[in-house]
C-alpha cells in the first residue's frame, strides 16, 4: 500500500471524514496480533459494531479474537465518549441527501445492511441502527423488527434505508413489498414515513422523490 493510502496518513492528509468505517478502526487498533493484521481485526470489530444496537461492551468487545482487554476497554471508551461528546447535535431530515450523509458509510459493506432511523417531530435523528444484515444482494426484514425500535425511540417519524452492494439503484420487488408494509403499519400506530433510499457509495435512489410513496393520510 502506498503511503499516502495508508488510514494514519490519510487521515492526518485529509481529515476523518475521508476514511471508511473500517480504515477509522484501523488507525484506532494501531496493530495486529500474529496470524491476523490490524486490517482484518478491524473487519471483525466492524461486524460486531454492525450487528449490535447499542455500544457493545468491553467484555463483549474483548471476545474477539486478537482483542485483549486493554485495547478492548481503549475502543469501548472511544465509542462511549462519541456518544456523549457529539452524539446529543441532532441532524435534521429535509431531503433524500440528509439521510445519505448519515448511512453512506454502510455502502461499502458487501452485505446489504437495512438502516432505520428515529425521528421526532421535528425531523430530528434520535438515533440510527442497523435492523439487520442480510446476504450479498438481498436482506430480509420484517416491519415488527423497524417499529419495536422507534416506539422505544418514542419516535414521531421514521426514514429507512439500504444499501445495493451492486452499486445498481433499482428497487427490487422485495424493496417494494416491505416499503408498501412499513407504510401500512406506520399509518396504524400513528408514525410519520419519510422516506426510504437504496444507496451505492457515492448516489441514493428516494422512494418519496419517484412518487413511489405517497403520503400518510
Amino acid at each position: 500500500m502506498a503511503p499516502e493510502q495508508r488510514p494514519r496518513e490519510k487521515l492526518f492528509t485529509h481529515g476523518p471524514a475521508n476514511l471508511s468505517d473500517r480504515e477509522l478502526l484501523t488507525v484506532l487498533l494501531n496493530t495486529g496480533i500474529k496470524g491476523k493484521n490490524v486490517k482484518k481485526l478491524a473487519g471483525d470489530l466492524l461486524g460486531l459494531l454492525d450487528k449490535k444496537k447499542d455500544i457493545p461492551s468491553a467484555r463483549e468487545i474483548s471476545m474477539l479474537s486478537g482483542i485483549g482487554k486493554a485495547k478492548a476497554c481503549a475502543v469501548a471508551a472511544m465509542l462511549e465518549f462519541g456518544r456523549r461528546r457529539y452524539g446529543a447535535f441532532l441532524a435534521r431530515i429535509k431531503q433524500p441527501a440528509d439521510i445519505f450523509t448519515l448511512v453512506r458509510h454502510y455502502a461499502d459493506r458487501k452485505q446489504e445492511r437495512f438502516i432505520s432511523l428515529s425521528l421526532n417531530g421535528a425531523h430530528e435523528v434520535l438515533a440510527v441502527r442497523v435492523v439487520t444484515i442480510g446476504l450479498v444482494n438481498k436482506t430480509i426484514v420484517h416491519p415488527r423488527e423497524v417499529f419495536a425500535d422507534l416506539i422505544q425511540d418514542r419516535a414521531a417519524a421514521f426514514c429507512v434505508a439500504h444499501n445495493h452492494p451492486s452499486g445498481q439503484l433499482v428497487s427490487s420487488a422485495e424493496d417494494d413489498e416491505i416499503t408498501d408494509r412499513l407504510l401500512m403499519s406506520a399509518r396504524l400506530l400513528g408514525l410519520h414515513f419519510v422516506d426510504h433510499i437504496i444507496f451505492s457509495e457515492t448516489k441514493w435512489w428516494s422512494y418519496r422523490e419517484n412518487g413511489r410513496l405517497p403520503e400518510n393520510p
